[in-house]
């Protein structure tokens, strides 16, 4: 229930940033360019919930409060959500909305994310990163 909680508050969150950023028209305004969607998903080899709760820390420790950086999130898969479609190959998934791609750009290079990087890349047995352009 909680998870569900947590997914419904999510997902309305993002709706919000996105739609707080976006104008009555369904074209992007001259001059501003649009958010970037950074989704991340690890696979850990050891996928403990103990590991879990340590990569989910670090996210929030290095990852959060960039530049630019319009909303946070990160959390574990869903382990009740079991339909055909789901992916269920991951064990944490992050999600960052950028206010634009220089916003983005300036986190990917930045000493916060490669530190986390370092400290946390031992346990990922494999990493899938989805950048995508928000439209309103």
């Amino acid at each position: 229930m909680r998870k569900l909680v947590v997914g419904t508050v999510l997902a309305a969150a993002i709706t919000l940033a996105l739609l707080a950023h976006s104008s009555d028209s369904t074209e992007a305004a001259p001059g501003k360019d649009p958010m970037i969607v950074h989704s991340v998903y690890f696979s850990l080899k050891d996928n403990s919930p103990q590991a879990r709760e340590k990569l989910m820390a670090a996210c929030k420790k290095y990852l959060t409060k960039h530049p630019g950086e319009v909303y946070f999130a990160v959390g574990s898969l869903a382990e009740d959500l079991k339909r055909e479609v789901n992916d269920r190959d991951f064990d944490v998934n992050l999600l960052i909305v950028f206010q634009d791609r220089k916003a983005h750009d300036q986190y990917q290079a930045a000493p916060r994310h490669k530190q986390f990087i370092d400290e946390n890349k031992d346990n990922w047995k494999k990493v899938r990163v989805f950048d995508a352009v928000a439209q309103p």
